[in-house]
């Protein structure tokens, strides 16, 4: 009877035992879950601007952050310089492909960074120009993205100033040097206006504190309208620039919509958010399998024109009727 009783005590251990193991065995056998790497030149403020559209896209491919799929986040916050570090970071964590989310450098960091990890960009300038693709159809390698592609339009929004302004009024832009897309556009810009004769300036800002240098050389110059080119640094600082020309009365034209709906008063450009989502959505694609190189760039097909009347009545400034039977969009 003793034997029996010692028999049974062992075995009710040993299954106690088993029981507890199980859970940990199972979770040793759970797949881990893919991680994906976001590399974003813009700051954590634009969290919530920005992971809608690309979780929209992930989300459209199977994908839900945190159920089937982790993000790490990098944030540049405006200072390009930060980009190679974070993308060797992540590098490092053998992430499974890295989102390269608005700006040309936070993608040309990731390419440096790896030739192996998938990346994914999405970006508004030409992805040929600065060497990460060298096929728009075909983009070989390991990358590939979308582009919300500002180029095309430079000439248009120089086009729109000058309807604002009167002829031979000195007609500035605001470019990041340290952005290869941002630099091009001051190029294009400044080819447009030579064609023109119009008076055109360039003005130089890789930081916050050399967008007040900028404004002070406006001032000093008596500058009659303002492009503000299409750069992450930009964007961020969108309120700052708004509050800016609204103190110098100065008539921008910005190339975002966001920058318009923050208060600026045109703004002329494709739609960021949905770059962002088919980013995504090659993301997903990416991590089930399929090559980035044999994915083709997305490019936008429409772009819009958002004319801000409360931004014009503030300026003292009548917006040519023409001008505005073409808005897409007025804030009024």
């Amino acid at each position: 009877m003793e034997f029996d009783q010692v028999k049974r005590r062992e075995f009710i251990t040993l299954l106690g035992g088993a029981a507890a193991a199980w859970p940990l065995a199972a979770r040793a056998q759970q797949p881990t879950m893919p991680v994906v790497g976001f590399l974003s030149s813009l700051s954590p403020s634009e969290l919530t601007f920005v992971m809608p559209a690309f979780h929209q896209g992930l989300n459209a491919a199977g994908f839900i952050d945190g159920r089937n799929i982790v993000i790490e986040y990098r944030w540049a916050e405006g200072h390009y310089e930060r980009l190679p570090a974070l993308a060797a970071d992540l590098v490092s964590r053998q992430v499974a492909v890295i989102a390269a989310i608005s700006g040309t450098p936070a993608a040309l960091a990731a390419k440096a960074a790896t030739t192996t990890i998938p990346i994914v960009f999405a970006i508004g300038g030409d992805p040929v120009a600065p060497g990460l693709v060298t096929n728009l159809n075909r983009p070989g390698g390991n990358i590939t993205g979308a582009s919300f592609y500002t180029s095309p339009v430079v000439t248009k929004r120089l086009e729109l100033a000058r309807e604002l302004v009167p002829r031979g009024t000195m007609i500035a832009t605001l470019v990041n040097p340290d952005n290869p897309p941002s630099v091009t556009e001051g190029t294009t810009l400044q080819e447009a206006a030579a064609t023109l004769g119009q008076p055109i300036q360039i003005l130089n800002a890789g930081t916050e504190g050399r967008i007040d240098d900028a404004f002070a050389a406006i001032a000093q110059e008596r500058i009659g309208a303002l492009i503000v080119s299409s750069d992450p640094l930009f964007f961020i600082e969108r309120q700052k620039l708004v509050v800016l020309t609204a103190r110098h009365a100065l008539p921008t034209i910005f190339a975002d919509r966001e920058q318009a709906e923050a208060g600026g008063l045109i703004s002329y450009g494709a739609n960021r958010p949905e770059a962002y989502r088919q980013a995504g959505t090659y993301v997903g694609r990416v991590v089930k399998g399929e090559r980035p190189g044999d994915l083709p760039v997305v490019l936008p097909t429409k772009f819009d024109l958002l004319i801000n009347l409360k931004t014009a009545k503030a300026l003292g400034l009548e917006i040519p009727p023409m001008l505005l039977a073409r808005a897409d969009e007025v804030i009024e």
